[in-house]
């Protein structure tokens, strides 16, 4: 389903830092885990972290494990990707995506029912 809007992406140089983020529609009444995912040309959709709706719980990648991280603002109806140490291969389209379901930060694509339109980061060499 749509009502998810992500902003932030863009190009950065490998060792760079960058910002995303993903704003929910007040149409949406609450949103328990939310997750970012990435594809990259020619790869299916991967996993790239989860946090449980209240922030208390979440879950990496293990290839951004330490370098990313997720964070949300329910006040604000937010949630954040924080990246830091960027290589080349994180080049992807970035989706967020949230489900209204209790839904502890899973990590499957299937268990979430709202996504963004997806924005993409590209990180040169």
């Amino acid at each position: 389903q749509e009502g998810l809007v992500e902003h932030g992406g863009g190009l950065v140089h490998a060792g760079g830092s960058l910002n995303v983020s993903c704003a929910a529609s007040e149409s949406i009444l609450y949103l328990h885990a939310k997750a970012w995912f990435r594809q990259a040309p020619g790869k299916e959709r991967e996993f790239v972290a989860s946090i449980s709706g209240t922030g208390d719980i979440t879950h990496y990648s293990d290839s951004v494990k330490g370098r990313f991280t997720i964070s949300r603002d329910n006040a604000e109806r937010m949630v954040y990707l924080q990246m830091r140490s960027l290589k080349p291969e994180d080049t992807a389209v970035y989706y967020c995506a949230g489900t209204g379901r209790r839904v502890l930060a899973s990590s499957r694509v299937n268990d979430y029912e709202y996504w963004g339109q997806g924005t993409q980061v590209t990180v040169s060499p």
